[in-house]
């Protein structure tokens, strides 16, 4: 796990915001879907993400929404990065990254996935993430073979993600992935109620991940 960042996505109520940030997280993601249970606007203000410590980056996750649209809301609340989590075309991509916003593109991973899928996005994209293909965009709860990792081949780091918690990541399996993610994205295995984390569960993962840094 050297050097290993970590993202925790899903946040929306403004204590357990603080509660997190308290830890350092170098992500935290704020999801700006209206069809997930973890739906942030209403419940966050600016002025909470302004008072964020200054090395947590601040991720805004979206699904199949307008560049326009994007462009506002990381203008309102100073993003950092933006996540795309639905079936973005690299045409997207290019025009947030001219707009000078950072990507994190998305992909739903299931047996029949093929890493060529992300070929044509590598040039206007500073990360990928892999998440398991379900019901949902996301916040799914189960891991996909990661044993599939073995087929990528790209230089972009890449954001694991995907029922992620205690006890897979410190399974042998998640210790023999490779090649290694950048960063790990964890949500619902870290949850007591969708959009509120288990700090003791977090507490547990920092201290974890900071013993093996």
């Amino acid at each position: 796990m050297k050097d290993l960042k970590i993202k925790v996505c899903g946040m929306r109520d403004p204590d357990n915001i603080r509660q997190v940030a308290a830890l350092q997280p170098d992500y935290m993601g704020f999801i700006f879907y209206e069809g997930s249970k973890r739906y942030c606007e209403g419940s966050i203000t600016p002025e909470l993400l302004t008072e964020l410590p200054a090395g947590i980056e601040k991720v805004g996750v979206f699904v199949n929404e307008t560049t326009e649209v994007i462009r506002d809301i990381v203008q309102k609340y100073g993003l950092d990065l933006v996540q795309l989590h639905g079936r973005e075309t690299p045409g997207q991509c290019r025009d947030l990254q001219e707009a000078s916003i950072r990507l994190i593109k998305a992909f739903s991973v299931d047996d029949r996935f093929s890493f060529e899928n992300t070929l044509l996005y590598e040039r206007y994209c500073d990360y990928f993430l892999f998440d398991t293909r379900g019901n949902n965009y996301g916040g799914n709860g189960t891991v996909f073979d990661w044993e599939m990792m073995k087929g990528y081949f790209s230089p972009i780091p890449y954001f694991l993600s995907g029922g992620l918690n205690l006890e897979n990541l410190q399974s042998k399996e998640f210790e023999k992935l490779r090649p290694k993610p950048f960063a790990i994205d964890v949500n619902s295995g870290f949850e007591l109620e969708p959009g509120l984390k288990d700090m003791e569960k977090l507490k547990k993962l920092f201290s974890l991940i900071k013993e093996n840094n």
